[in-house]
């Protein structure tokens, strides 16, 4: 006695450079596989076998092993002519940096720009290539970033202030003000103003932040402004 089991419909799960290969095929799909259970009547056992053409079945194989060669070969390909522009922090001397300063919570912002001005003169940026402009408080930062990207005197602005949260909304207000100007100076300028400023909820973290635990994020603005200055001057013109 014979039984046969057929599968007429055959969903095939297949890794992802296999089902790649067949997305676009609309007739390519898993054929049918004739499943034959067989009873030999000498030893009443069952034997479950699986018919299939092995030539389709190798050369479905070659064809995906032929895919996975290209795509291999077009990656290493893409690689290798991909082209990576980096600013960089050895050659400074020729570039011009201004910072704009906010005198409100002076006793932190001093200390930024003091960890700014090491910070240059540690990457040999000339003092006299560095102009200091000081603004009343971090809302008045972007208005003049934006005047000095647009005098082409400088490669890149440095944007310090501290924003403290107080007991009103006041903060947030400053704060969105201080960030969305810096970056309108950046874009309508085409001068790298890079965001210095300081939004903490009390006077110890901006402390931990200027030159206390946590280091001084004056010198990391000063970093970021040679790095770009360096990309737009030497790759980006």
């Amino acid at each position: 006695m014979k039984m046969a089991a057929s599968f007429a419909s055959t969903r095939c799960f297949l890794p992802l450079y296999q089902s790649r290969h067949l997305q676009n095929n609309t007739t390519s799909s898993c054929s049918t596989v004739p499943l034959h259970l067989n009873r030999n009547s000498n030893s009443n056992s069952k034997l479950l076998s699986l018919s299939s053409s092995h030539a389709g079945r190798n050369g479905f194989n070659a064809v995906v092993e032929n895919e996975r060669k290209k795509d291999r070969l077009s990656s290493f390909s893409q690689t290798a002519a991909v082209r990576n522009l980096m600013g960089s922090v050895t050659n400074t001397q020729a570039l011009r940096f201004a910072v704009v300063v906010a005198r409100f919570n002076e006793i932190i912002t001093k200390r930024l720009l003091e960890g700014a001005l090491s910070t240059f003169n540690h990457y040999s940026v000339l003092e006299d290539n560095i102009d200091v402009v000081w603004v009343p408080g971090s809302f008045e930062i972007g208005v003049a970033a934006e005047r000095l990207g647009k005098s082409q005197k400088y490669h890149a602005v440095l944007c310090i202030g501290a924003v403290i949260r107080g007991d009103t909304s006041h903060y947030d207000v400053v704060v969105n003000s201080a960030a969305s100007g810096v970056l309108s100076a950046g874009l309508n300028s085409g001068v790298p103003c890079i965001f210095g400023v300081l939004t903490c909820d009390n006077m110890d973290q901006a402390l931990n932040r200027a030159g206390g635990k946590s280091g001084n994020k004056g010198s990391e603005t000063a970093l970021t402004a040679i790095e770009m200055a360096s990309l737009f001057e030497h790759h980006l013109k």
